[in-house]
């Protein structure tokens, strides 16, 4: 479980494929109090630590996870926003983030709103999805490479986000351009309701 609220971005050091997996290690500052079996997330995909080094450590990613998340477009030098798992005694800054993608987006536009930026992201339309709350609404929560944000403009399948000068700097958001793809994760609150309403 995580809340969102990325504590920095790694850098990817190795990229190795295996069969259908692909082991990624990275390097970041926290590295040296990580442990085997430890829940990491990497730009919204909760991953596992399998492998440590005094400098790096490395995670795999499988065949489902590859095809629903943009993990399988990453270059060695690349920056991934990472995570570690929620504490479960202190505040939740961002929101309920499972580490589960549910599918990607493309970036569509960048806007400056001097000082801050707006993005506006592309996603598969489905009503089928959408029936059982894979969307977004205006001011509701969604989670775009790792990082929770409110939702605005939204439309049946895109959704614009505001980035503030801090998030912009800490995240791996200031690489994000039109083309970009990038992992999003609807609000595992919205999904419930819709499974409710819908029995």
């Amino acid at each position: 479980m995580f809340s969102g609220i990325v504590e920095e971005f790694a850098t990817v050091t190795a990229l190795v494929k295996e069969q259908e997996n692909l082991h990624l290690t990275l390097t970041c500052s926290f590295v040296g109090e990580l442990k085997i079996d430890q829940s990491v997330s990497h730009n919204g995909v909760c991953l596992t630590v399998v492998k440590l080094t005094e400098d790096t450590y490395t995670v795999t990613a499988m065949k489902e996870t590859l095809e629903r998340s943009n993990l399988g477009l990453l270059k060695v030098g690349d920056k991934v926003n990472v995570e570690r798992s929620m504490m479960m005694n202190g505040r939740l800054d961002g929101h309920i983030v499972q580490g589960h993608v549910d599918e990607t987006a493309e970036c569509i536009e960048v806007r400056d709103a001097e000082g801050s930026w707006y993005y506006t992201f592309r996603y598969k339309k489905d009503d089928a999805m959408a029936a059982k709350g894979y969307m977004t609404v205006d001011k509701g929560s969604v989670c775009v490479n790792g990082v929770s944000l409110t939702v605005c403009e939204p439309t049946d399948d895109t959704f614009t986000v505001a980035i503030i000068p801090y998030t912009y700097e800490h995240t791996n958001f200031h690489t994000i351009k039109a083309g970009t793809v990038v992992n999003i994760e609807f609000d595992i609150i919205g999904k419930y309701i819709a499974r409710m309403l819908k029995n």
